[in-house]
């Protein structure tokens, strides 16, 4: 019989096995292609000494092709839970020292394992992908696996926040888990998400393209819209994971986490007072305001390099978590497109899903005009923006600071589609469109003086925030220095905001 020491002995053999991943060779070779390792990457993420690990002696059943052959404790993904910020997450790593990271059956199963504890728990679920893809030796047992684990995503979602983090390669069906999740983070040079790699394309299409062209970080931020965030390496991508945790609430039940507001609410920026030009077609940056009003100037940009039109993301008001959404002068006139229209409506619907309370800032001139808006589904997509707005039963603010023209002024979060208290500055322009496109359609045979005139009438009537004003369409007319103030005022008066929607399965939202 073994002595006890001889057990411990063994079991701490078998933990060093398994934390030793596919070897120091390989965890070498990790190091040096600039990446971390899964357990580095997961200490770095949670506080320290937090992480409770499941499942570290599993190994592969697989017995085709070899697969028998060779075998590591753990195969290849670390799961289990720890803290950020002390509050709870659940956490699954993959390997890449272990067979690339490939998923397997019972890889699968250790994901599936923590994605059913944390919707049962009801804490977030951060992924850290690193992977070749399936396991072809175990064939349809792999793409099983993964079946399983975006079945789970789906059902998670809305009910738990879901977080992706691309750290290597992302290929095939591996996408589409982290499609399905809220968010999803890249490092810049060393990760890379694809359908199908540029080999493939090149023997089907002929095109000759990179992986970095193709699928890294920067194609994905700023290109296609797949991605939400983009970092300098692991541990700074890492850390803007904890830092996008910080706003949001374990669940759909819970509120996002407040946070000690020592910034002065009533705090007034007379800067603001100049911010938007006396030339209503000069641009100017609305991030100024954003971060002007947000407790300590800090603001967590989403999709910061896509669409760039319309500006998303998290900032704190009197301590609390809001999500804004504003126009975007400084970039095409902060005009709607297609792809301004989708971030924001997604963006929205997250928000509404996790009951964090929704800023937006109006300047708009309209939808985007053209052949190539119109084919690809301007109307559709600008239509799922005017959804998610109208939907959301979350506090509601809306501020417009200059134009709020045609359809745009409806969709931007105006009082017909549910806004709760609605602002505007004294430069507010609410119209069906600018001065010289309406004098051009009801003055067409004008003579210049005639035109002149008919300009300055247009601009008198409607070159100000006073005719909505008086029929009720905007609550308050404020300077703009005051703005931190009666947003945060404005936030706390609905915080007991209760919406009952008529009883159905669900919405059928232009997709």
């Amino acid at each position: 019989m073994k002595t006890l020491e001889e057990k411990f002995d063994r079991f701490e053999e078998l933990n060093r096995q398994a934390e030793l991943g596919g070897g120091q060779d390989r965890i070498d070779k990790q190091h040096k292609s600039g990446k971390l390792t899964a357990r580095e990457r997961i200490e770095v993420l949670l506080d320290k000494g937090t992480f409770v690990e499941f499942d570290k002696y599993v190994t592969h059943r697989a017995k085709d092709l070899g697969a028998d052959l060779e075998k590591f404790l753990g195969d290849g993904v670390i799961t289990g839970y720890g803290r950020i910020d002390g509050r709870q997450v659940y956490v699954f790593a993959q390997d890449f020292t272990v067979f690339g990271g490939s998923l397997s059956r019972t890889n699968a199963d250790k994901i599936k394992k923590v994605m059913e504890l944390a919707i049962k728990m009801g804490f977030p679920v951060i992924g850290l992908n690193d992977s070749g893809g399936a396991r072809i030796q175990e064939g349809v047992e792999s793409l099983a696996g993964y079946a399983d684990l975006f079945h789970l995503n789906v059902a998670s979602s809305g009910v738990i926040p879901q977080i992706s983090a691309i750290l290597g390669p992302c290929a095939g069906g591996a996408v589409y888990s982290p499609a399905l999740t809220d968010f999803i983070f890249m490092v810049k040079d060393t990760s890379y998400m694809f359908v199908t790699g540029p080999d493939v394309i090149k023997s089907v299409t002929h095109e000759d393209v990179t992986k970095e062209e193709l699928g890294g970080a920067m194609t994905h931020n700023s290109k296609s819209g797949v991605a939400h965030f983009m970092g300098n390496d692991d541990a700074h991508t890492l850390m803007m994971v904890r830092e996008l945790v910080g706003y949001l609430p374990s669940n759909n039940v819970d509120d996002p986490p407040l946070k000690t507001c020592t910034d002065d609410i009533k705090r007034e920026d007379e800067r603001l007072d100049t911010l938007v030009p006396v030339d209503s077609n000069k641009p100017y940056d609305i991030k100024e305001l954003i971060i002007s009003i947000s407790d300590d100037n800090d603001f967590m940009e989403v999709q910061p390099y896509y669409a760039k039109n319309i500006v998303c993301g998290f900032a704190r008001l009197g301590g609390r978590s809001v999500g804004y959404v504003a126009n975007q002068p400084a970039f095409l006139a902060g005009v709607l497109d297609i792809d301004s229209s989708t971030k924001a409506a997604r963006f929205v619907r997250f928000c509404d899903s996790f009951n964090i309370p929704i800023v937006t800032f109006v300047d708009v001139p309209g939808f985007l005009p053209g052949t190539t808006q119109e084919f690809g589904g301007i109307i559709k997509h600008g239509a799922k923006l005017l959804y998610a707005f109208s939907a959301a039963s979350v506090p509601k603010i809306t501020l417009i600071t200059r134009k709020a023209y045609g359809g745009a002024y409806d969709v931007m979060s105006s009082k017909h589609i549910g806004a709760d208290i609605n602002f505007a500055y004294p430069t507010a322009e609410i119209a069906v469109m600018g001065a010289e496109g309406a004098v051009n359609i009801l003055n067409r045979g004008a003579s210049p003086e005639e035109r002149t005139k008919a300009i300055e009438d247009y601009n008198e009537n409607f070159a100000n925030p006073y005719k909505a004003a008086e029929k009720g369409y905007i609550d308050e007319i404020i300077y703009p220095r005051q703005t931190r103030a009666k947003i945060i005022e404005a936030l706390r008066s609905c915080r007991n905001k209760r919406v009952t929607m008529p009883s159905r399965k669900h919405g059928n939202i232009p997709l």
